[in-house]
């Protein structure tokens, strides 16, 4: 027996955006040109029926056809930017730090800078590996970080200064930097090979690398990092295990950024 929610929900649907949709779903990368009788047959419709939606979308723009073949046009990424654009950063990068986890089988996490320090956005946990418990607003100072070195090296140089000689320095581990000119010079190296590696300067046992995340005009607002246990690997295969993965997800991120709409509105507030 059919409920009232199902004949509501009947009444309310209208096929024809249903088959229209369906005829655009069934261009993909495998069938990126088809013709007529291929769209019909992938989509169950009638030959009549796929020709009047494919040429409707072919007058609306978001189908290309020379008569016989027909493609999908860039106009259909219109479709999809409202949904991009309602989108936080946070939920943005929350899937590809997902995603690199399960790659990497260690933590990941996202941040942005703020002032001196920076402030997590996102976190994708493994196990805990610090003393103490990291979370989405999480702050440590951004010097003794990756994330923070990377968005600290992104900076005009003047500003970099300035949140440099406004940090408070000071022995975290027996490993950290302590002295301004020790970080200048580091995040000089960092600003030129473009990743940060901290190791055991924030906690002992701790170690980090992170990439900067680019916004659609190559501006720097956010880093990602992997972070894991600093008794093995050595540094130098620690950054070999993880930079390319990492970089390979920052890529993903920024290219997804710019189909979406600025970044000044894409930011949390808080």
């Amino acid at each position: 027996m059919t409920s009232q929610a199902e004949e509501s929900q009947s009444a309310q649907f209208v096929q024809s955006l249903a088959r229209g949709l369906a005829v655009i779903r069934s261009f993909d990368a495998e069938n990126p040109e088809m013709t007529l009788s291929d769209v019909a047959r992938l989509t169950g419709l009638t030959r009549a029926t796929a020709r009047r939606f494919l040429l409707t979308l072919v007058d609306l723009g978001y189908v290309r056809t020379d008569g016989k073949v027909f493609v999908l046009s860039a106009r259909v990424l219109e479709l999809g930017y409202s949904y991009l654009s309602g989108l936080s950063l946070p939920e943005i990068v929350q899937p590809h730090l997902e995603e690199l986890m399960a790659e990497v089988q260690e933590s990941t996490s996202a941040a942005v800078l703020d002032d001196v320090d920076i402030a997590y956005v996102n976190r994708v946990p493994t196990r805990r590996i610090m003393s103490v418990s990291i979370n989405v607003g999480t702050r440590f100072p951004a010097w003794a970080t990756s994330m923070g070195r990377v968005l600290l090296a992104a900076l005009p140089a003047d500003e970099r200064a300035d949140r440099v000689r406004g940090s408070a320095l000071q022995k975290l581990t027996d490993r950290s930097l302590s002295s301004v000119e020790d970080l200048e010079t580091e995040l000089g190296r960092v600003a030129e090979q473009g990743w940060a590696i901290v190791d055991q300067e924030l906690e002992i046992g701790l170690r980090s690398i992170a990439v900067p995340i680019a916004d659609g005009t190559g501006r720097v607002i956010a880093a990602i990092n992997v972070s894991g246990q600093a008794n093995d690997p050595s540094v130098d295969e620690f950054r070999q295990r993880f930079l390319p993965a990492l970089q390979l997800t920052a890529g993903r991120i920024t290219a997804e950024l710019r189909s979406s709409k600025p970044i000044s509105r894409l930011m949390t507030s808080g």
